[in-house]
């Protein structure tokens, strides 16, 4: 694939997991676009080391945005786990 086709899958897996995580999360689209690639190469990792496959195959693989939401979801929570220790810090 691309990097067209990471940009793309990266919103796209970046967006699905904000909607699947509701709440209130820092950052925008840049943020959104940037932890749905890191999630994708991340959940695509997470597959051939835990399931041995090929997670990442292609643009229209459902395998493929199956890995990258997944791994967008792990960031997701990582990232806010991350933002709000910084939040709540400086409240304090």
């Amino acid at each position: 694939m691309g990097i067209i086709a990471w940009i793309i899958i990266g919103l796209l897996a970046g967006a699905i997991a904000k909607a699947l995580m509701p709440g209130k999360d820092p950052g925008g689209i840049i943020v959104t676009m940037l932890i749905g690639i890191a999630g994708g190469l991340l959940g695509g990792w997470l597959g051939k080391v835990i399931f041995k496959v090929d997670s990442i195959d292609g643009f229209f693989d459902l395998s493929t945005w199956i890995a990258a939401i997944v791994g967008s979801l792990i960031l997701l929570v990582l990232y806010r786990l991350v933002t709000g220790n910084r939040r709540s810090h400086r409240h304090a």
